[in-house]
């Protein structure tokens, strides 16, 4: 651990946001790379994520763009402001496209009121309708959702939600500053079953601060007793010279050690698999019969900005205040601010701003990234844009601690070296091969 645990990328994307290099996309040069990707569909099909950026308070974790408030006001204009924003894409790319996945995240999605919600989502579906099986989820506090939430979601297609958990010790949530008891996360668990809900997932965070190895055995315990369909279980990522003032409220040195966090994962994992769950990727978990499960076996198993998913869709647009698209030749990233984002909608204009025009070499390591992330293996083409010895000689402390297997033309990652798998990637990794000279990643284990 002591010797991989470097700063790295996560790799939602390749190439890496730091390193996109358009820093404004012209709209007709962006909506030509959308065309593109629809072209790898029959049907023209677009999963849509939606940003939804408000929230009560802030949670000392959290590196996501979010706007903390307590005026509810602001969700009516913001609502408005997204369904413009795909009208105005809509009108941009000039044919009929389908919905293949819409996924509400933040910031709190639960902050907007259910009767908001509802507008949002019959106003998207008004301009453009969904393919037979879209699937449909949200992120939820359970503090701030109601059965009146799951309700109207779920009369609108909705069946999958995932709830923030983090951990359930009231020693770490004081330091993260987010509280909520296992009373109430079973309360909003058993109302989402109730009403029509057929995935639910918990997200847990390792390596928070003054978390230990008992407190989170509590903590993965009482997930068990929910016995929720998918469990993620993210690495806590330490970038406060990113996220400014949020990740600084507690003392870097409540942080557990990096030897100590991987212990966190691997006494999580331990009783997961006991629990009859099986391991996805590098850091989620779903029971056998889940779809995620099914797509691994299969090697059907996709990657995004919102991690593993069963949804290979080339094209997944974000809407909302600071949400990535990616059009699998490119990357565009909304305004960042909710103040520019509105500006610029109510200029009918589309507020993105920097992007990627992804090259054939980037689009080669992109796939074998990739395919690294999702099924721990790729096959090197004797038509290459990379040097397959160059890619060895990078990896050779990998292959010589056991962590990666060289055989013929093929890189696979051992059990071993899953939970080092981001290490291996950046082998492949054609921006880094320059020293990065700030701090731009977190630890990668």
């Amino acid at each position: 651990v002591s010797k991989y645990n470097v700063p790295g990328p996560r790799y939602t994307s390749y190439p890496t946001v730091p390193f996109w290099k358009i820093q404004q996309w012209e709209t007709k040069d962006w909506i030509s790379v959308v065309q593109k990707g629809l072209g790898l569909t029959q049907e023209k099909e677009i999963g849509i994520y939606i940003h939804l950026p408000y929230c009560d308070s802030l949670c000392t974790f959290c590196g996501c763009h979010k706007h903390i408030t307590t005026n509810h006001k602001v969700e009516d204009p913001y609502i408005e402001a997204v369904i413009k924003e795909w009208s105005l894409l809509l009108a941009a790319i000039n044919e009929p496209v389908k919905i293949s996945s819409i996924h509400l995240g933040g910031g709190t999605p639960t902050f907007f009121a259910p009767a908001a919600l509802e507008r949002l989502i019959t106003g998207i579906l008004a301009l453009a309708p969904l393919v037979k099986g879209a699937e449909l989820g949200f992120e939820a506090h359970p503090n701030s959702t109601t059965e009146a939430h799951l309700k109207s979601l779920n009369h609108l297609g909705f069946t999958r939600v995932s709830f923030g958990i983090q951990d359930y010790d009231n020693v770490v949530q004081q330091a993260i500053h987010r509280i909520q008891t296992f009373e109430q996360v079973k309360s909003v668990h058993d109302l989402a079953l109730a009403n029509g809900y057929t995935s639910i997932s918990h997200d847990l965070v390792f390596g928070l601060p003054k978390q230990t190895i008992c407190g989170f055995k509590k903590t993965v315990e009482k997930t068990l007793e929910l016995k929720p369909h998918r469990i993620s279980l993210y690495s806590y990522a330490h970038v406060p010279w990113i996220k400014g003032t949020g990740q600084r409220g507690f003392d870097e040195n409540d942080l557990p050690s990096g030897s100590t966090k991987r212990a966190l994962y691997e006494m999580a994992k331990e009783l997961f698999l006991k629990a009859g769950y099986v391991e996805i990727g590098m850091d989620h978990f779903s029971l056998p019969e889940d779809e995620l499960a099914i797509a691994t076996k299969n090697k059907a198993l996709h990657r995004n900005f919102m991690g593993y998913t069963t949804q290979s869709s080339p094209v997944l647009i974000g809407l909302g205040m600071s949400a990535i698209s990616d059009a699998w030749f490119g990357f565009a990233q909304n305004e960042h601010s909710v103040k520019a984002y509105l500006e610029r909608i109510n200029k009918n204009e589309l507020p993105i701003t920097r992007g990627h025009d992804l090259s054939l070499e980037d689009l080669e390591i992109r796939q074998h990234i990739l395919n690294l992330m999702c099924h721990f293996d790729t096959e090197i083409p004797k038509k290459s844009f990379i040097h397959f010895g160059e890619i060895i000689q990078r990896l050779f402390p990998m292959i010589e601690d056991g962590l990666v297997i060289i055989k013929d033309n093929s890189i696979s990652v051992t059990e071993k070296g899953i939970p080092f798998v981001r290490n291996c990637c950046m082998a492949f990794d054609a921006y880094l091969r320059n020293p990065v000279s700030k701090p731009t990643f977190s630890l990668t284990v």
